[in-house]
């Protein structure tokens, strides 16, 4: 953990033992942390937010491809150069092999990082909380995506279709037939 983070979570800590709303939003601590002079905007801290939100508007960016579906144009992959290692953006439509190799498996790395803390996170709670329903957490996203991918085909049926999608519209086997083609 970098020394800037903790710096920062001891001003969430602070944030708290001064008494604040909690649970609070990011917004409420960073105005508290800039108006009690727990936190100065510095050049490199612009640069680093600028940076933030930069990588957040490319990870916000997509496209309709040549089969209608919602694709993410902008993906970061790590590189070493000059002996440092860094984070470089491409865009999925002019990336070689090579670099969108590197994109997904971060990004597969990154959520099954998310996967495990949550699991932690959910057995500690529930280790703490021994005389309460424990709290079951699915890790197999299987159906999830089944059901999002389902979801997008009707949505995109019913604007590009003049076939009604109303169950009251139609014959209770246009569903069977929707799913099937998944």
């Amino acid at each position: 953990m970098t020394t800037k983070t903790k710096e920062l979570q001891r001003i969430v800590d602070e944030y708290r033992k001064a008494g604040q709303s909690w649970p609070a939003s990011r917004e409420e601590i960073a105005d508290w942390a800039v108006r009690e002079r727990k936190y100065q905007l510095t050049a490199p801290s612009l640069k680093r937010l600028v940076a933030k939100e930069l990588a957040q508007a490319m990870s916000e960016e997509y496209y309709t491809d040549e089969k209608g579906r919602r694709v993410r144009a902008k993906h970061p992959f790590r590189v070493r150069k000059g002996g440092k290692q860094m984070v470089l953006w491409d865009d999925i439509r002019t990336a070689p092999r090579r670099n969108m190799e590197r994109a997904f498996k971060m990004r597969r790395k990154r959520i099954a990082s998310e996967c495990k803390q949550i699991k932690t996170d959910v057995d500690s709670y529930n280790d703490a909380h021994p005389n309460e329903q424990p709290i079951q957490m699915m890790l197999d996203f299987t159906r999830d995506v089944r059901e999002m991918e389902l979801a997008e085909t009707i949505e995109t049926n019913r604007f590009s279709s003049s076939e009604p999608l109303l169950r009251s519209e139609r014959s209770p086997d246009a569903v069977p037939e929707i799913v099937s083609s998944l």
